[in-house]
């Protein structure tokens, strides 16, 4: 799971380049048309930020069971800015599913971890 953790916060990382671009992309398409009430390119912007946020801390934590799970809930909210501020910009949906499958992931490989406790009988 550590190398998946690892793969996933690299992805993170690119797709942070190509979620911005779309979102400067459609900010200034805003800007042009007077679209004032729309907010999916400010929400594309915030939801690239909280994915590169998420695959930072997935890469620096993927030994660790909080870092996983701090990770995960990143994505999750991401997740969640995108899903609740969809406007002109489309491709928010998938960058949202997206971001919800890496925070199951996350959680989910978190919890299956096995606690690294020590005894003191062993030292």
């Amino acid at each position: 799971m550590k190398t998946a953790k690892l793969i996933i916060g690299i992805i993170s990382i690119v797709l942070f380049i190509f979620i911005m671009f779309q979102s400067c992309a459609v900010g200034v398409v805003n800007a042009i048309e007077s679209n004032s009430d729309d907010l999916s390119g400010s929400a594309g912007v915030l939801l690239a930020f909280a994915m590169l946020i998420a695959g930072i801390i997935g890469i620096a934590a993927r030994k660790s069971k909080g870092g996983g799970i701090t990770a995960g809930i990143f994505y999750i909210v991401s997740a969640l800015i995108g899903f609740v501020n969809l406007g002109t910009f489309g491709d928010l949906v998938v960058w949202s599913v997206v971001a919800l499958v890496f925070g199951i992931v996350f959680i989910i490989g978190s919890a299956r971890m096995p606690s690294t406790k020590k005894n003191k009988e062993s030292e």
